[in-house]
């Protein structure tokens, strides 16, 4: 199959751009909300969700007026431009995250915000220098015990996080800010930039939100995101807590396994080294309670309640018992009351969920030949009704007279194009082959295929969490495929619901006698591929 994507009775190609708009001047001063005057001073950071400078107040302080919070001299401005993607709809979502979160423990406090001419600004708490300052002015080194305190009290800021129903999204070192130098708060720790937060329970029913995978959707940022995040999951609290074990390690030892990827394939190749990298190889060189923690967090079911007091206990043996002299202050860090799922590798086991004659033709090329052939026997009414591929490249297509389709589409790519199948669902088209040949993915979508709904599990293990959700919303595997690295499952839900039961099988040998076995129990096989059997 070729290079392309080609459709029965329409030729289409996928674009995909961005508009960059131009960046308007900031104004020299800001004055928001019934807020003092302030003049824009230096730059301290920018991010994918605005940029962040001190303000310093022009007007002089009354007798009644503090240096601190609300009438401090230096605060911190946190402007966002209103032609960016996330104000399309009014002022940032973050404002309302702050609405919800900001002071409590380990978030810093929003005195004002408002509009002043093209931006949406923040006035802020002023606090001090990020982990990434402290660990980068260190010589890129930091101590057992500083570590260790950090790990302590990030556990209970995530903790009163989650216990107000969001997740951070985008836990690293420079999101992680001391206190003000010379003040009583330069030893707490707080987290900042809530632009990617996002609630993990349900506002209005209270409920845990419900499991999806968006592998065209990343959140976060690739040296410190969880393995869930790079394949586009609904994210939860389990998200956050791997970050923060990605981000100790770096701490504690300056770097992480998967750094150094360049490329279009980067952040591919730094999830699919996290996947492959234990958690004892990874803490190999840290102390015991990092590699434990680590194990924890990333055997995390979706929907499971982390268990803080368990985490924090882990680390209190390396650090000094005089709260007064610990390098972090870890006061807010309480004794929380306190399943462990390993990562499946696609090996041998078994999962279930309990509950008129076709004229056709086939090819079987490594040529672009094939393409033409494809669209020859379209014109004579006949549709791909299955495709295969071999490891040297070469494919395998079958053509079948009698379908119920009525018009086709596909893709060969060397990723897996789940941008394209996205936007063919919105044209009605659903996923009816798939396979691969060598690294390449081959998938042909049809209209008129009988399915209601599609989604699709993705992943560079056996992804059996996230099939055994889409089962229970009424989902069953329609197609499967994969390469040497990845694979993909895609569940449907027929437009005739049918109470049908399914099984997986996963073996390092065809399984015969399971299969007839099987077939005495009227479970038929309804698809097959070949792949990585062991991690």
């Amino acid at each position: 199959m070729d290079d392309c994507d080609s459709g029965g009775r329409s030729n289409e190609k996928v674009h995909a751009s961005e508009d960059e708009g131009s960046t308007a001047p900031l104004p020299e001063k800001v004055q928001v909300g019934g807020s003092p005057m302030y003049r824009i001073d230096r730059k301290l950071g920018k991010g994918g969700f605005g940029q962040v400078y001190v303000g310093r107040r022009v007007s002089a302080l009354s007798a009644n007026e503090r240096t601190t919070g609300s009438g401090a001299v230096e605060v911190a401005l946190k402007f966002e431009q209103i032609s960016s993607k996330g104000c399309n709809y009014g002022p940032p979502y973050e404002w309302q995250v702050y609405n919800t979160l900001g002071g409590s423990h380990g978030v810093p406090h929003v005195h004002y915000k408002g509009r002043q001419g093209d931006y949406y600004v923040m006035v802020m708490d002023m606090l001090g220098p990020s982990l990434w300052d402290v660990w980068n002015n260190n010589s890129h080194i930091m101590s057992i015990e500083m570590v260790a305190c950090i790990a302590i009290e990030a556990i209970s800021i995530l903790e009163k996080m989650h216990s107000r129903g969001y997740v951070h999204g985008d836990v690293k070192p420079e999101n992680f800010l001391l206190g003000p130098p010379g003040t009583p708060d330069e030893k707490r720790l707080f987290l900042v930039d809530l632009g990617l937060a996002t609630r993990w329970r349900d506002s209005g029913t209270g409920m845990h939100v419900e499991y999806d995978q968006r592998p065209d959707v990343f959140r976060g940022t690739v040296r410190y995101a969880s393995v869930h995040a790079h394949l586009g999951r609904t994210g939860s609290r389990r998200d956050d807590l791997e970050s923060l074990a990605y981000t100790l390690v770096f701490l504690l030892r300056g770097h992480l396994p998967w750094q150094g990827y360049q490329g279009k394939n980067k952040d591919f190749l730094v999830c699919k080294k996290k996947m492959a990298t234990s958690p004892e190889t990874m803490c190999c060189f840290c102390p015991l309670p990092f590699r434990q923690f680590a194990e924890h967090v990333v055997n995390l079911r979706f929907d499971e309640e982390p268990n803080y007091a368990k985490y924090i206990s882990l680390f209190d043996g390396i650090i000094c018992p005089n709260l007064d002299i610990r390098p972090i202050n870890t006061g807010g860090a309480q004794k929380l009351i306190g399943y462990k799922r390993a990562r499946l590798a696609v090996e041998e086991g078994y999962e279930n969920n309990a509950s008129n004659a076709m004229d056709y033709c086939l090819q079987c090329s490594s040529t672009n030949e094939t393409k033409e052939w494809i669209k020859e026997h379209w014109e004579k009414n006949y549709y791909i009704s299955a495709i295969a591929g071999a490891t040297n490249g070469s494919s395998l297509v079958i053509m079948s007279k009698g379908t119920r389709y009525y018009e086709q589409s596909y893709k060969v790519s060397d990723t897996f194009p789940y941008k394209w199948i996205n936007k063919k669902w919105r044209q009605g088209f659903y996923v009816t082959a798939m396979a691969t040949a060598g690294i390449r993915w081959g998938v042909v979508m049809s209209t008129d295929a009988g399915f209601s709904d599609q989604v699709v599990e993705l992943d560079f293990l056996y992804p059996s969490e996230g099939i055994h959700r889409r089962w229970d919303y009424g989902y069953r595997i329609t197609a499967t495929a994969a390469t040497w690295d990845q694979a993909a499952f895609v569940l449907s839900v027929p437009r005739k619901p049918a109470d049908a039961t399914q099984e997986t099988l996963r073996t390092s040998s065809f399984p015969s006698s399971h299969v007839k076995e099987q077939w005495g129990n009227n479970l038929y096989i309804a698809s097959v591929c070949y792949g990585r059997t062991v991690s």
